[in-house]
């Protein structure tokens, strides 16, 4: 949805809020639409296009902080000093700020979850790691700093797209590179965001956490197509009956929380489990860490801003613990039906299940 934001925002600046609304959805729907077919397609093609919108993000980072830079060199420093004017210290407003900035640096993770689909995960999996998220984490920051040189606390908080009002002052004809910029950046993100996600869909279904068509891979591709596809049905539903904040809230809360069980589960492994092989290893104190702010981050919001959205995601929970129980713990499944939808999915996908080979 940012990413439909950004690309509409040069054609339609002065449109309705309301058909501005629609205009996002459907938008979103179809950039959504693009990035299933390119993940159901092919695991190379994913890669080049990442690598190609990789290039063009940092390009277009790079032109922002370069446009800061100019600004401050012409003295233009009198926002930088008021960037914190106005800001809460309360626990429950500081943990929703979080929310939206942790919610920037998404896909520090996506790495580990496609292990299995990497060469040598021992070594590059960390090194890529510590490679990307300090390079991510200072353009994202020299970037705000840009913004900051123009703009004001108030402008930055009042205009929908804080980017292409920053370049419609600095760049001038060339302003038109900022959205473009911003709406690849996303676009690349969310198709991420997406491989790995099905990547963890696929992984339990194999392992018999989900329904077992979800492992199965196109015969011809040798990409999981129906968990690529399930994934794209859950994200539709969401966009359309949600907006991005609420959203972002929504899904932020959920993944905290559920980092932090997997801190829990991890800190027990190595407790339990402490000889098995493990292909990389990190000092005891980052689960530790981690698992203290996803408690901070679960905990706080929801007294600080106690809202329904919590109750439905808490209500999710619970019944996703419930079908767990019933239809995968105790096995208590409709035969009949998941053999007739295996059939469907399979035909409609050209899928089956997984060899045991190493490709």
């Amino acid at each position: 949805m940012t990413f439909a934001e950004y690309s509409i925002q040069p054609f339609a600046p002065e449109m309705h809020p309301d058909q501005k609304s629609i205009v996002i959805k459907l938008t979103s729907v179809a950039a959504l639409f693009v990035m299933t077919y390119i993940n159901i397609t092919s695991v190379k093609l994913f890669v080049k296009v990442q690598n190609i919108f990789g290039v063009c993000k940092v390009l277009a980072c790079l032109i922002v902080i370069g446009g800061g830079i100019y600004e401050i060199a012409r003295g233009h420093t009198d926002h930088l000093n008021k960037g914190f004017e106005g800001s809460t210290t309360s626990p429950g407003g500081i943990a929703l700020a979080l929310y939206s900035g942790l919610w920037a640096y998404d896909g520090w993770n996506s790495v580990t979850v496609v292990t299995e689909e990497i060469i040598n995960p021992g070594v590059n999996v960390p090194l890529s790691i510590s490679i990307a998220v300090p390079l991510i984490t200072g353009l994202y920051v020299f970037m705000n700093v840009a913004y900051m040189t123009v703009l004001s606390y108030a402008e930055m908080t009042s205009v929908p797209a804080v980017a292409v009002a920053f370049g419609t002052r600095v760049l001038g004809p060339a302003s038109f590179l900022i959205p473009l910029g911003v709406s690849i950046a996303t676009f690349g993100c969310a198709m991420s965001v997406q491989f790995g996600v099905t990547r963890v869909c696929y992984t339990a279904a194999r392992s018999g956490h989900m329904l077992e068509v979800l492992s199965y891979v196109n015969v011809r591709r040798m990409t999981p197509a129906p968990a690529v596809a399930f994934q794209a049905i859950l994200t539709t539903a969401f966009i359309l009956v949600g907006n991005i904040k609420t959203l972002i809230e929504f899904a932020s809360w959920f993944l905290w929380f559920f980092y932090g069980l997997a801190m829990v589960a991890l800190l027990v492994l190595r407790k339990t489990q402490a000889s098995t092989p493990r292909p990389y290893r990190v000092p005891t104190i980052v689960p530790i860490f981690v698992l203290i702010v996803a408690i901070f981050l679960s905990i706080l919001p929801i007294v600080h801003d106690p809202s329904l959205k919590y109750l439905f995601a808490v209500g999710f929970i619970v019944m996703g613990a419930t079908v767990y129980t019933v239809f995968v713990y105790y096995k208590k499944t409709p035969t009949y039906l998941l053999r007739k939808f295996t059939f469907v999915t399979q035909v409609l996908f050209e899928s089956v299940p997984p060899s045991n080979r190493q490709d």
